[in-house]
C-alpha cells in the first residue's frame, strides 16, 4: 500500500471513530469548585500563554493530523487557513511521507503558504535522521519541532516499526542539532510522569501528553489488518487528564491534547497545569462535515468561551486557572490514589476564595 493511501485511510478511519464516539471520556471526571463571587471583569482577561521562551496569543492549537496525499493536502490548506484566521498555532501531521516521497512536499508546505506569519510546528517520528528533521523544519519554516512517540500505533500497524530501543538516543541527537524548540508528544496513549521526567535530559523543551480519549491510532491500525487481531490494544494507555495529574510539578512545560471536546475541557486541562491545549479529531470532523468557515467559527467560539470561563472562574490568564479548586471523581480518582497523587491539594488551592475575600474585604 502506498503512503498516500495509508494517509487517506487514517483520515477515513479517524472520522469513523469521531462519528461513533460515545462523547464521554475522563475529562468528565474533573470539575471546578464553583465560587459564586470569584468572577472578574472580561476586559481584565487575557488568553496569552508563555512557555519555553514562546508566547502564543491563545492557549489553543490545531494539533498534528495529516499530509502526504492530494486529499490530505487540501485538508492541510484549510487547517492552515483556520489557524491564520483565528491566530492559533498549528502542527503538521507526520512528515515521514515527505521523506519517502518528496513529490508530496506541497501537501505540507501549504501549512506555511496559507499561514505565513503563524506559529507552525513540523512533526517527525523518533526514527527520523537529523538531516530529515532539518528538512522537515526547513520545508514549512517551522517555529518548533514535534517528535512523536507511537509504540502502541506501530505495534499493530502492518508495516510498522518493531525496534524502539534507539528512540531516546535519536531524540537527543535531533534536539542537539536543530535550532528550534523540540516538543515530544504521544499520539493518543499518553506520557507517564517517568517519561516526562526523562525528556529534559534528552534536550527536549516541552512535553505534549496526548493521552487516551480522542482518536485511537491502535484501533485505526488494527482496522487496517486483515484479521483485526490486535483489538486488545484498543484504548491502551492513560487519558489526557490522568497524564496531567501524573505530571504535577514536573520541571518541563506540559501541553495537553487527546480527547479535547469543548472549551470546558480546555479550561480543565489548563487548570491541571497544561500551558496550551490541542485538538485534532474534533476540529477535523468540523472541517470535513462542514467547511473551513465552519472550523473558523468553531475555533473562534472556543476562544470566546474560554475567555468567558476564565472571567467566571476569576482567572486573568490561562496560568491563573492552576489556582482554581478542582474535584477529581470516578476512575480518575482511583488512578490518583494508585499513583500517589494528592487530590485534596487540588481541591483546596483556594485562589478563587482568596479573590473572593479580596473583593469582600474579609480575611481568611
Amino acid at each position: 500500500m502506498s503512503s498516500a493511501q495509508r494517509k487517506d485511510d487514517h483520515v477515513r478511519l479517524a472520522m469513523e471513530q469521531q462519528h461513533a464516539h460515545s462523547g464521554r471520556n475522563q475529562f468528565d471526571e474533573v470539575s471546578f469548585v464553583h465560587h459564586a463571587l470569584a468572577g472578574i471583569d472580561r476586559p481584565d482577561v487575557s488568553l496569552a500563554t508563555t512557555f519555553a521562551g514562546l508566547t502564543w496569543q491563545a492557549p489553543l492549537y490545531i494539533n498534528a493530523m495529516t499530509g502526504g496525499s492530494a486529499k490530505t493536502g487540501v485538508i492541510n490548506r484549510d487547517l492552515a487557513i483556520a489557524a491564520r484566521e483565528t491566530g492559533v498555532a498549528i502542527a503538521s501531521g507526520s512528515m515521514h511521507a515527505y521523506f519517502k516521497d518528496p513529490s508530496c512536499a506541497a501537501t505540507f508546505r501549504v501549512l506555511r503558504e496559507e499561514n505565513p506569519d503563524g506559529f507552525v510546528l513540523a512533526n517527525v517520528n523518533a526514527t527520523a535522521s537529523v538531516d530529515n528533521a532539518r528538512r522537515a523544519i526547513d520545508l514549512i519554516q517551522a517555529n518548533a519541532l514535534q517528535i512523536h512517540l507511537n509504540t502502541a500505533q506501530e505495534t499493530p500497524m502492518p508495516e510498522g516499526d518493531r525496534s524502539f530501543g534507539s528512540w531516546a538516543a535519536q531524540i537527543e541527537r535531533i534536539a542537539a542539532a536543530v535550532d528550534v524548540p523540540v516538543i515530544v508528544k504521544e499520539v493518543g496513549n499518553g506520557l507517564s510522569r517517568e517519561t516526562i521526567l526523562a525528556l529534559p535530559n534528552l534536550g527536549v523543551q516541552v512535553a505534549d501528553v496526548s493521552g487516551r480519549g480522542g482518536t485511537d491510532f491502535a484501533r485505526i491500525e488494527n482496522g487496517r489488518r486483515e484479521l483485526a487481531d490486535y483489538a486488545y490494544l484498543h484504548d491502551w494507555g492513560q487519558s489526557t487528564v490522568a497524564c496531567l495529574l501524573d505530571a504535577q510539578d514536573v520541571d518541563i512545560p506540559v501541553l495537553a491534547s487527546g480527547g479535547v471536546r469543548t472549551p470546558l475541557d480546555v479550561a480543565r486541562a489548563l487548570a491541571l497545569g497544561a500551558r496550551a491545549v490541542g485538538s485534532s479529531g474534533g476540529f477535523l470532523r468540523t472541517l470535513l462535515d462542514g467547511d473551513v468557515f465552519a472550523l473558523v467559527a468553531k475555533i473562534s467560539a472556543w476562544l470566546d468561551q474560554l475567555a468567558a470561563l476564565q472571567t467566571m472562574l476569576g482567572a486573568r490568564t490561562p496560568a491563573d486557572l492552576t489556582r482554581c479548586d478542582l474535584l477529581i471523581h470516578g476512575e480518575l480518582r482511583s488512578f490518583c490514589t494508585d499513583r500517589g497523587i494528592d487530590t485534596r491539594r487540588l481541591a483546596q488551592r483556594s485562589s478563587s476564595i482568596d479573590a473572593l475575600h479580596e473583593m469582600t474585604g474579609s480575611t481568611r
